[in-house]
């Protein structure tokens, strides 16, 4: 589930830049029809137009690259760049070799056959790009501190990633080559039989899109309808000026039905909260700007996130009711697209593309979502609230005075007093964001102050398991994050800055003046070779990182050349411990003896 959610995250960052796309291909369009109608191009106006719709197109059309290229920055241990690369050249490899000419000519038995001949000539297609983007990833974790001979040591480190990773990519080619046909194959029969129900099987994928979004799944699925995977692409050829005449199912059907949920639904059901409630000010300080994002913008997140844990059956709800709103809007030919999600901008500006239709039905659409939202809602909430914890009191922090807090105007010192919160900058593995959320992996789960982190000014916290857990914040879930990243690392850079305070000139841990611990001479060592071919990464540092916490010790920990002192998880994998690396591990004080045999236990079981 982590590991899904993590490709969920990544893939947000390409499509981030889908706005700016819609917008110059919709302004383009409107200037220039020439250039989805054909005809000749002449004058200032059409020509600006024009160009303003290949601009957007550029990043439309080769969305599946950047796929490719965020995967690789997703997946990477520390975001670096040279992942990027690593995860470009498996995309040009790859996607080269499983070209349809190229295997035509080398095994033209595998192209035999519609299907497969199908499967190979739309190879540059999302799902590569995330298969390519993992295999960037993985060898630039592996690989991004190994060290070769003198003789080849300007090849060493991040230099040797690509290299290896253009061989990683040739062998993910040859298996391709048979795996990806069969696979195809199936995504194609299951495009069919949801294209092959018409309305109703637009229907069932509007439901799942939404019933997917707590488990950060919903992206996998966009991936088969929206974009041009099996065949279908809605969104993309929806983008490229054509109609419905171009294509094998009605051009817009798997988007339009999110138009009347998301710009009038939402308030609809934002509006049954909040006359449900008790504490209306709070409630609405949170309600507003979500209803208002999901109106203009078409980001529903901040408001599901208000209730699907709390109330996930009224979640499911929902779900339901984008279904059954998707199917009347194929039934009645209202089509509309979005490059990013189902907002007034997008609909403004796809309005004008040819694919688009009775657009004026967004009205009827939208007050009869807005009415049957909030009915439904209310009924809901009234009848079934009780049993839905937090529902009736949804938590926003603020005054007596009804001054609550919201994405936009979280406190002062917002991101020290979250920091604190989480357990302290010890107890914090990972960060990363969504749209609206921060994901957060730490040691010990157990130890987060959910209600510090909401008086804070979150929106909510959802704790999820031993070790993860989500935070919403908002739109300004990206400013946080960047934030608590930076202050994060500058607090590494304070412990690193320290180091010769405890350090004497035989290099054994020397006690300052102010005692950390009590009084005891024990020292003892544990060296060891790391065998797990992934080094020391984040889950394995926050194990030895907890352990070391247990005993009345200072510690010393040498590998690379480096050296810490009484490190955090963010130290330990700074030492870039790889298979082969010797570790070294001194002890002093007085569980010194005892810590050292529980250090070699761990790093024989999980190093």
């Amino acid at each position: 589930m982590k590991w899904l959610q993590r490709l969920g995250k990544s893939l947000m960052l390409p499509i981030a830049v889908l706005p700016i796309c819609g917008i110059l291909m919709g302004i383009g369009y409107i200037l220039c029809p020439a250039s989805m109608q054909g005809g000749e191009i002449t004058g200032v106006g059409p020509c600006i137009g024009f160009l303003m719709v290949k601009a957007g197109g550029a990043v439309i059309d080769n969305l599946a690259l950047l796929f490719a290229i965020s995967v690789a920055l997703g997946f990477s241990d520390d975001n670096h760049g040279s992942a990027c690369l690593a995860g470009l050249t498996s995309w040009l490899i790859v996607t080269t070799l499983l070209n349809v000419s190229v295997v035509q000519t080398i095994m033209p038995e595998v192209v035999e056959g519609t299907t497969k001949y199908l499967a190979f000539s739309k190879v540059q297609n999302a799902f590569i790009g995330i298969i390519t983007g993992l295999i960037g990833a993985v060898c630039y974790n592996r690989f991004k501190n190994v060290k070769l001979p003198d003789a080849f040591a300007f090849f060493s480190g991040r230099r040797f990633v690509s290299i290896i990773t253009a061989f990683a990519s040739l062998i993910a080619a040859a298996l391709l080559l048979f795996i990806w046909p069969a696979l195809f194959g199936l995504l194609v029969r299951f495009g069919e039989w949801i294209a092959g129900l018409g309305p109703v099987g637009a229907g069932i994928y509007a439901f799942l899109n939404r019933l997917l979004i707590p488990f950060g799944l919903h992206h996998a699925l966009n991936n088969v309808f929206w974009f041009d995977t099996i065949g279908l692409g809605d969104l993309t050829n929806f983008w490229a000026g054509k109609t419905s005449a171009d294509v094998s199912w009605s051009l817009g059907m798997y988007m339009s039905g999110f138009f009347p949920c998301m710009m009038f639904g939402i308030p609809g059901a934002a509006l049954a909260m909040y006359t449900t409630q008790k504490e209306k000010k709070k409630r609405f300080g949170i309600l507003f700007p979500a209803t208002l994002c999901s109106f203009l913008c078409g980001l529903s997140e901040p408001f599901e996130f208000l209730f699907m844990f709390t109330a996930f059956p009224l979640y499911i709800v929902y779900a339901l009711l984008y279904g059954v709103f998707t199917y009347i809007s194929a039934v009645t030919g209202f089509r509309a697209g979005f490059s990013f999600s189902a907002g007034a901008v997008d609909l403004a500006f796809s309005s004008s593309l040819p694919a688009a239709q009775k657009t004026w039905l967004i009205i009827p659409l939208g007050l009869a979502a807005f009415v049957i939202y909030f009915l439904v809602f209310r009924l809901i909430i009234k009848k079934f609230g009780d049993r839905f914890p937090g529902l009736n009191d949804i938590q926003v922090s603020g005054d007596d005075n009804g001054k609550g807090t919201t994405a936009g105007h979280l406190e002062s010192g917002f991101v020290e007093k979250l920091i604190t919160a989480l357990g302290g900058r010890k107890n914090i593995v990972s960060v990363d964001c969504c749209a609206t959320r921060l994901r957060i992996e730490t040691v010990d789960s157990s130890v987060v102050d959910k209600d510090r982190i909401k008086a804070a000014g979150a929106l909510g916290v959802n704790v999820m398991g031993a070790k993860n857990c989500n935070i919403i914040i908002g739109l300004k879930v990206q400013q946080v994050c960047d934030e608590m990243l930076f202050q994060l690392k500058n607090e590494d850079r304070k412990e690193t800055s320290a180091l010769p305070e405890y350090i004497t000139h035989n290099d054994e841990i020397f006690i300052p003046k102010k005692e950390k611990i009590q009084s005891g001479d024990g020292t003892a060592c544990v060296t060891y070779t790391a065998r797990d071919p992934l080094g020391i990464h984040a889950r394995p540092a926050g194990e030895l990182v907890k352990l070391l916490k247990q005993f009345n010790c200072h510690y010393t920990v040498i590998a690379n050349g480096k050296k810490v002192i009484d490190p955090g998880i963010l130290d330990i994998m700074g030492l870039g411990v790889t298979c082969g690396t010797a570790l070294e591990i001194r002890t002093k004080g007085p569980d010194a003896n005892n810590a050292a045999e529980k250090i070699e236990a761990l790093l024989k079981e999980k190093f």
